[in-house]
C-alpha cells in the first residue's frame, strides 16, 4: 500500500514548520517602531534628505541589524496625523542600548528632532503566534 500526503496536509505541515522557524529566529530580537509627523512646512526635499540619512544609519551603526520605513497611506483616518513609520531591528536589548548611545545615532537624533511635530517610540520583542 502506497502512502501519500494530501496536498492540504503537506501545506499545513509546511506552515507549522515555517512558523516554528520564525519563532526560533525571533528569539532575542528587539524591534523599535517610530511614528513621526514632520512639521508643517518642512520642504519635501529636506524630508527626503532626512530619510536618506536615517536609512544610512544601518551602514554606520553596527548594532542596528535592519531598518525599514514607510509613508503613511492609511485611509481610515486613525493615524493621528503621523506621516511616516520606521522599524528598526536589533539582535538583543543590549544591542539596542549600544545603538541609542552611539554618537552617530545621537548626532542624527539631534538633527532630526527640530523637524518633528510629534513622535511615538515603541520598543518590543516580537512574538509569533501559532494557531
Amino acid at each position: 500500500m502506497a502512502w501519500t500526503v494530501e496536498p492540504k496536509h503537506f501545506n499545513r505541515n509546511f506552515e507549522l514548520r515555517s512558523r516554528k522557524l520564525a519563532m526560533e529566529e525571533a528569539k532575542g530580537l528587539v524591534k523599535r517602531m517610530l511614528l513621526v509627523k514632520f512639521k508643517d512646512g518642512t520642504p519635501s526635499a529636506q524630508i527626503e534628505e532626512i530619510l536618506k540619512n536615517y536609512a544610512n544609519l544601518v551602514n554606520l551603526v553596527e548594532p542596528l541589524k535592519s531598518w525599514h520605513m514607510g509613508k503613511n497611506v492609511s485611509i481610515m483616518n486613525l493615524d493621528q496625523g503621523f506621516t511616516h513609520v520606521f522599524e528598526l531591528t536589533f539582535e538583543s536589548a543590549e544591542r539596542l542600548a549600544k545603538y541609542v548611545d552611539h554618537p552617530v545615532h545621537t548626532e542624527f537624533s539631534n538633527r532630526l528632532r527640530p523637524h518633528l511635530d510629534k513622535v511615538v517610540v515603541i520598543t518590543y520583542e516580537p512574538t509569533a503566534f501559532c494557531t
